[in-house]
Parts: structure tokens; C-alpha cells; sequence
């Protein structure tokens, strides 16, 4: 593969960019001076090991009202939901039935500077209001008007849906909004946030309807919980909460961050002194890649804990690997007696495979631990995903498009700068 000679400085420069948004953030304007931001590592939020959070204990604001136990998991969805919309991994959710209180632990928000509790409750909000809007956004009905949502398997079709059924003014109000929105979409919204945006391919009267989809029984559930949960007789309130101190603490992470710069040296040395050139173009790969698991920490505001950290540094291993089979494939090609070029073109084709495989088989792991885990689980499985996906973008093609355009350079086409000892043809 040929490339041209700017091909390496190019990606360098775009590097060296993304990093100095991944470590200082970038903020820009666009239009009517509506200022926007890209959040870099010095606003990431933490988990409560690393920084701590809160504790809220929340409860029906009506103190006569006894909730029932599907009552209090309904509004647990919600709870979950706005916690999930904000990618906070890190957290516990207990329901307490004896007693109807519902208590959340989260962490402090990137933002926050006096760590006041009422303050970080507020993110969470109140109870959810469900609604029912048109394409415009218009509320067509509300949550209140919904009776019951359960998650139901048809046999016949070999899937789950979400079964609806609305009291009589829900009825009438549901019926108005199908007939007027026959082949569009009506959107179910939890406050502000779409859940569900479901085809109407016909007026529906009587009261009962179905949410057909590809649903899993998990994720009918998920959603039925979600609709049950804007529909609850009560709202809920939170007046006893508590700061809640960091499990391990800034030294752990300070600990953490420098095991990783050492570690990252320790790799950069080892592949610069064995594969020379590729080598040192895999300490721009390994950049890339830590810059890229950054960003997609901080931009998202994905909560990043200490297993969360070290997933970032075990991508760095795998990173290593897909650079040494790369690179220890370009070295067997030249000593065959290729030349340079050829030799990149094939060593990075034969390798490829190799690097897929592993590569995969980490990312399914990774995708079981966030699909199944949870609180720093999902840190770590996220983390995992994320590096998983750069290791292989930037292990295979940034790689080779670098390694292939400074080979343009003929005092960088010895075979000894790939680790051969013969002279270059």
C-alpha cells in the first residue's frame, strides 16, 4: 500500500489535537453565541471510590400512603432510567418494601464544587410524568391515564410486546391520538427523554394496546416498568440524605494513573528497542487509543471508577499485542526477501485475522459485562468495549497508513528499522 509522506504527520497532528481536547477540553461557539462544550479529563466524573456521592432515601410525599412493592420497583425504573440517560454506572439502588422508601447511592457530578446533597438530588429529579406525543411534540395524553403495562410473549409470533390498557378518558384521548396519527410514529416520552417511539398502523379503541418490537423478555420489561412508572398514584420525595466519603479515595487514583504512565513507557521502551520503526509508530497507536477511551469517557460523562481505569490500562496491553503481531509479520516478510513496501502490505493482511479474533472474543466479554453487570462492572465493561474497538481501528488501519507513509522516506526503508538484517531491494 502506498501512502503519501504527509500521511504520518497528518495523523500525528490529529493525534496530538484530540489529546489536547481528551486532557484540557474544548469549548466553541456556533450561531447566536450559544456556547458549547467538549468535555476533557479534568471534568470527568468519578465514582463514588474515587470522589464519593450521595445518599438519598426517597418516600412517598403523601405520608398516609402505603406503596405496594410493584409500585416501589415501578419507580425504581425511573429512577434507573434518569440515572442511565446520564450514564451513571455507579450506583445502588435498594427498595426497602416494609418500609416504601427507595435508597440511591450515586456519585458527585463532574461539576460540582460545593457537593451540596440537595443539589445532586436534583439532578435525579422528582417523579417521572409520562406522556404521549404526536411528531410535533404535542402531548396527546399523560401517564395518569394508563392502568396497567405488562410485558406479554406471543407464541405465535415468537417475540414479546407490551400490553396497554388505559382508563375510560385514556381510552378516548388514545383512540383520537391513532386515528389522527395512522402510519407515523407516536412518541412516549419520560419527561423530556423519548423511551419508545412506536409505529400506529391503525386507530385502537377500547382501551388496550399492544407495543410490538424486537423485544427480549428483559427489555419489555425494562420498558413496561418505564410506562407503569409515569403512572404511579403518588410522588415521591427525598428529605434524608447523606454525603457518603470515597471508598479508596484520590490516592488510590493517583496510585492508579501512575501505574498506567509507567506502564505506557515501559511498553513505548520495549517496542521502540524490539520493532524500531513499527514500534515507534505503535507509540502513536497506543496514544490514540488512550486519547480516544478519554474522550469517550469524559464527552458522555461516563462514569469512570478505579476498575473503569484499570480496564484502560489493560487495553494498553492488547494494544501491545496487536502491534507485536503486526509488526513480528512485517519482519518475517522482509527476511523472506520482500521488499519494504510489499512487506507492510503483507504483514499487515496476514495479521489481520489474528487481530480480529482477539480482539472480538474481549469485546463479547465486554459486552456480557455491561449488558449483565452493574455499578463498576459496567465502568470496567465500558472502558473494555471502548479500548477494544480503538486497539483494532487504530492497531490495524491508522497503523498501517503511518508505518506505510514513512516508508516513503528511503532513509527509514532499511530492513534493520523492521527488524531484519539484510540489505533493502
Amino acid at each position: 500500500m502506498r501512502n503519501n509522506k504527509a500521511t504520518f504527520f497528518v495523523l500525528a497532528a490529529i493525534a496530538v489535537l484530540l489529546g489536547y481536547v481528551a486532557f484540557f477540553g474544548f469549548e466553541f461557539s456556533i450561531g447566536n453565541n450559544k456556547t458549547y462544550e467538549i468535555k476533557g479529563a479534568d471534568k470527568m466524573r468519578y465514582g463514588i471510590d474515587i470522589r464519593g456521592g450521595i445518599e438519598a432515601v426517597y418516600e412517598p410525599k403523601d405520608a398516609d400512603i402505603r406503596p405496594t412493592e410493584a409500585q416501589l420497583d415501578s419507580a425504581r425504573a425511573i429512577i434507573e432510567t434518569r440515572l442511565d440517560l446520564k450514564n451513571i454506572t455507579d450506583r445502588e439502588i435498594t427498595v426497602d418494601v416494609d418500609n416504601g422508601l427507595i435508597i440511591v447511592r450515586f456519585p458527585w457530578a463532574s461539576t460540582e464544587i460545593d457537593f451540596d446533597p440537595q443539589k445532586a438530588i436534583a439532578e435525579i429529579g422528582q417523579t417521572a410524568m409520562l406522556s404521549f406525543r404526536n411528531p410535533e411534540g404535542e402531548i396527546l395524553l399523560k401517564g395518569d391515564t394508563v392502568v396497567s403495562s405488562k410485558p406479554e410473549y406471543d407464541p405465535q409470533q415468537r417475540s414479546y410486546h407490551i400490553a396497554l390498557e388505559f382508563n375510560n378518558e385514556g381510552a378516548q384521548l388514545f383512540e383520537q391520538a391513532t386515528r389522527s396519527l395512522m402510519g407515523k410514529n407516536i412518541s412516549i416520552f419520560m419527561d423530556e427523554d423519548e423511551i419508545s417511539s412506536p409505529r400506529v398502523n391503525e386507530a385502537i379503541a377500547g382501551g388496550r394496546a399492544v407495543i410490538t418490537g424486537q423485544f427480549t423478555a428483559e427489555t419489555a420489561k425494562k420498558l413496561s416498568n418505564q410506562i407503569s412508572s409515569g403512572a404511579l398514584p403518588f410522588s415521591l420525595k427525598s428529605e434524608s440524605n447523606s454525603t457518603i466519603s470515597p471508598k479508596l479515595g484520590k490516592s488510590a487514583l493517583d496510585v492508579m494513573l501512575r501505574a498506567g504512565i509507567l506502564a505506557f513507557i515501559l511498553v513505548c521502551l520495549f517496542m521502540l528497542f524490539f520493532y524500531r520503526l513499527p514500534g515507534f509508530v505503535s507509540i502513536f497507536a497506543f496514544s490514540l487509543v488512550v486519547v480516544g477511551q478519554i474522550l469517550a469517557l469524559s464527552i458522555p460523562q461516563f462514569t469512570l471508577t478505579l476498575p473503569g481505569i484499570a480496564a484502560v490500562i489493560l487495553t494498553i496491553g492488547m494494544g501491545v499485542d496487536a502491534n507485536i503481531i503486526t509488526a513480528e509479520r512485517i519482519k518475517e516478510e522482509v527476511v523472506a526477501g520482500k521488499t519494504v513496501g510489499a512487506a507492510i502490505d503483507s504483514g499487515f493482511h496476514k495479521a489481520f485475522t489474528a487481530v480480529l479474533d482477539g480482539n472480538i472474543t474481549v469485546a463479547i466479554v465486554a459486552v456480557i459485562l455491561m449488558k449483565f453487570g452493574s455499578g463498576t462492572m459496567i465502568s470496567f465493561g465500558y472502558s473494555l468495549f471502548a479500548g477494544v474497538i480503538l486497539n483494532f481501528l487504530v492497531g490495524i488501519n491508522a497503523s498501517k497508513l503511518m508505518v506505510s507513509s514513512l516508508s516513503q522516506f528511503k532513509g527509514l526503508r532499511k530492513p534493520v528499522l523492521f527488524g531484519a538484517r539484510r540489505e533493502a531491494k
